[in-house]
């Protein structure tokens, strides 16, 4: 219903981009429970695996490099 896109992009920030604690949760238990299917290819997964730690940086949730290295 907005007729502006800045006003139709900040109407979704506020839905996908919030620093909420359930959306924090939700992004944690995404990224914890993030597999490499069989026959997926490993360029694919690693790309999806730096969006995911995008999403949670943006929430402002840090995960340490030795705890991604064990997450990939």
């Amino acid at each position: 219903m907005e007729k502006t896109s800045f006003a139709l992009w900040k109407r979704l920030e506020t839905f996908y981009a919030t620093k909420s604690l359930a959306n924090c949760l939700v992004l944690k238990q995404r990224i914890f429970m993030f597999f490499m299917n069989k026959c997926e290819l490993l360029r694919d997964y690693i790309s999806q695996f730096i969006t995911l730690l995008n999403d949670l940086k943006n929430v402002e949730v840090q995960i340490d490099d030795e705890d991604q290295a064990m997450l990939l």
